[in-house]
């Protein structure tokens, strides 16, 4: 899989439980899975072994066939990723006000997925502590921040960035009155 189609597992889990109205704690204990980790998987924070995929798509009552059928990957295709701006899609997240997260990339190597987002975080965007399982990288492209990562808070400036464990709480925090743009990539674990 290459591009967008990393990113459409957890989209397209969390489309069909809404559509067949389902609700997130009920997929979580027919498929064996946590709810926190079904949600992280819903929002893109990790990316679900195969096993736990299959057990998801059991529990939403689809079969893999159906769940897969409109990815086009051939083993012929050489490798690349090329995503034009105008291309990037909107991500929807954690409940979260303010937070407006657009993919960028993602691919997944053996245990290892790389994920690159960009995100426009709103003056007095609202949003509580998240984890993610993997590493993740930071870039503030424009504006100013507060980054709370544990009990620990940093002040990052327009072209400063940080790198740390996703595992560890963490959270973005605008007090200026301007929209701040952040380049996010994660390497999330394969689970």
């Amino acid at each position: 899989m290459i591009g967008s189609e990393i990113s459409f597992v957890g989209k397209h889990i969390k489309e069909l439980r809404l559509s067949k109205e389902l609700k997130l704690v009920n997929v979580a204990i027919k498929s064996n899975v946590s709810k926190g980790l079904l949600s992280r998987i819903e929002n893109g924070r990790t990316i679900p072994s195969l096993p736990v995929l299959f057990s998801i798509i059991n529990a939403l009552n689809e079969n893999p066939t159906s769940f897969f059928e409109h990815l086009n990957y051939t083993s012929n295709s050489p490798f690349y990723m090329l995503i034009k701006r105008k291309d990037y899609q909107p991500i929807e997240k954690e409940d979260s006000v303010g937070f407006n997260y657009f993919s960028i990339m993602s691919h997944s190597f053996r245990d290892v997925t790389f994920n690159a987002v960009f995100l426009q975080l709103e003056p007095l965007a609202k949003r509580d502590m998240v984890t993610t399982d993997g590493m993740e990288f930071i870039y503030l492209v424009d504006g100013d921040i507060d980054y709370k990562l544990g009990d620990t808070t940093f002040t990052l400036n327009e072209g400063d960035s940080l790198f740390f464990d996703g595992r560890v709480p963490h959270v973005k925090i605008n007090k200026t009155a301007q929209t701040a743009r952040i380049l996010v990539i994660y390497l999330l674990f394969n689970q």
